[in-house]
């Protein structure tokens, strides 16, 4: 099947890529893009229509990829800009996209705009960043936090002034209120975009822009500093939603591009901000789906909130694994059934899921003691906050020594169950996950409701059933899900017949004389 150009963003299936995890084709231990590229016969034969992959421009390293020091090249550990290009030209003939992350909100402390910036008060790009006077006794100028500990202003001797970072210090914010900057920033977008490239995941832009007087955060009970404010000043400015149209317009210079933009905040309304049929970002992802509890009830509710208020301006975009939480194999207890009734929710809900590498065959959470941790967030917080290294270690190929990632050393550990838990082992079962998501992802491509059509969940269910139908003026598909580790019976929806479009194997849910019975762990989907 083959995806409309104008709106394949809507109906593929995404598929994130952290490349220093991936597969590395030089033995020095960090996933490259020749990696990537051996392994585009793989990501065809699952079925993915893009890959989204994770900060690949040169860097320092100091957030992994994250503090970005030349937007415009290839970092030497991942490769070149010919094996960029290389991927590019393989992945499209393959029909799998390539959607690159801009990381907009803050450069590294090493990037040639912040090294001019910092040289003098008088330097033309001093106001590319923000530079803030200290308060009597050299203190800060106002009482924000950087999200990942401390303050979010370093102070910088030689100059005499704080700048600020709402993450690392070695990341300081750009002032996007700045004309020049934005002009920067949007020959960035030009560049990849000339290339070839598809679209992109934009990093955190509700903090793109921060209050004009630089006014402190209200205080509020919290666990930690950060926590400990309402962050009115830091991020979600009003104006910064109109500022992703600005975006939009460049994009939308090259025709069948896409944006997908990562709000961090739980407030829909906030959220809906950033969306726009024409004029707006694409997609934005919904954390709140995430971060739901293994509850059916608990599931609908998040959906239903955000499809009443988004309605007709957007489109969602769901997932249940990134690169900054753990594995939700992991959290949903390493439950190999729940993970086929997960997969099968994601990708059959209205929206556009993305996949996070390896949750295709089950890949856990690996806990690694604090020697081995390089997240500056778990190196920080450790114990209390483990960081974000256990959901980045390397994919797991087979039972080779380091799971076939590499012949070198790692640069983190693989799992320890790699050798149980692999792609090898589960291409040669037919009643392997992997498989299960391969079924699951040619059921979709071949199913116009499932791609494309309207939800509405079904209200005459049991508990422990997520139940509902998605529709076209030419196909209805309802879906049931069995949350439960015990059978359960119901009656669904009178209907002239039903074609059981998928379900499980090697369980299989039947319809008898007008009643479904659906085993532990089960699910269909009939087409009526």
């Amino acid at each position: 099947m083959k995806l409309d150009n104008n709106s394949w963003w809507k109906e593929g299936v995404f598929y994130q890529i952290y490349p220093s995890s991936f597969a590395d084709s030089n033995s020095d231990g960090i996933g490259d893009l020749p990696g990537i590229i051996s392994k585009l016969p793989y990501l065809e034969n699952l079925g993915i229509d893009a890959i989204w992959l994770s900060p690949i421009y040169p860097s320092p390293m100091a957030d992994f990829g994250y503090d970005v020091a030349h937007y415009c090249d290839i970092d030497p550990i991942f490769g070149t800009m010919d094996d960029f290009n290389d991927l590019l030209k393989k992945a499209h003939e393959k029909g799998i996209k390539i959607i690159l992350d801009l990381v907009f909100n803050h450069t590294s402390h090493l990037h040639p705009w912040f090294l001019e910036s910092r040289s003098s008060r008088n330097n033309p790009k001093r106001d590319w960043y923000i530079w803030a006077d200290p308060l009597k006794g050299k203190r800060p100028p106002n009482n924000w936090q950087s999200v990942f500990g401390g303050k979010a202003w370093e102070w910088d001797q030689s100059t005499g002034q704080f700048y600020l970072h709402s993450f690392a210090r070695e990341q300081p914010d750009l002032n996007w209120r700045n004309p020049e900057v934005r002009k920067a920033l949007f020959e960035v977008i030009r560049f990849w975009l000339t290339k070839g490239v598809d679209g992109f995941r934009l990093d955190v832009v509700n903090y793109f822009l921060k209050d004009e007087k630089l006014r402190s955060n209200p205080w509020k009970p919290g666990l930690r500093p950060y926590d400990m404010q309402h962050h009115f000043h830091d991020k979600d400015q009003p104006e910064t939603p109109l500022l992703m149209k600005e975006i939009r317009q460049v994009v939308d210079e090259f025709p069948g591009r896409m944006t997908v933009g990562e709000v961090d905040s739980r407030d829909l309304k906030k959220i809906a901000l950033y969306y726009g049929t024409e004029d707006g970002l694409h997609l934005n992802f919904n954390f709140n789906f995430l971060e739901q509890p293994w509850n059916p009830g608990k599931f609908q509710s998040a959906v239903l909130g955000w499809e009443k208020i988004l309605k007709e301006k957007g489109w969602p975009a769901y997932t249940l694994s990134n690169h900054d939480v753990p594995r939700h194999m992991s959290r949903y207890g390493n439950c190999p059934e729940r993970a086929r009734i997960a997969a099968a929710m994601l990708l059959s809900l209205r929206g556009t899921p993305f996949l996070y590498y390896g949750e295709e065959i089950g890949m856990q959470q690996v806990r690694l003691p604090r020697h081995q941790i390089k997240d500056p967030v778990g190196r920080r917080y450790w114990p209390f906050h483990p960081g974000r290294d256990g959901s980045r270690t390397p994919m797991q190929w087979d039972e080779s020594p380091n799971a076939g990632f590499t012949a070198g050393n790692p640069w983190l550990p693989v799992s320890p169950n790699y050798q149980y838990i692999n792609c090898n082992q589960q291409e040669k079962d037919t009643g392997s996950l992997l498989n299960f998501y391969r079924d699951l992802i040619a059921c979709r491509k071949k199913s116009e409701a499932l791609r494309r059509g309207s939800i509405r969940f079904l209200k005459d269910k049991p508990e422990g059933v997520l139940a509902y139908e998605r529709t076209t003026a030419r196909e209805k598909v309802l879906i049931f899900l069995n949350f439960l580790p015990e059978k359960i019976e119901l009656t669904p929806p009178a209907a002239r017949s039903y074609t059981t479009l998928f379900t499980r194997p090697d369980r299989p849910a039947k319809l008898q004389k007008g009643k479904l019975f659906l085993p532990p762990h089960s699910l269909i989907f009939l087409k009526c």
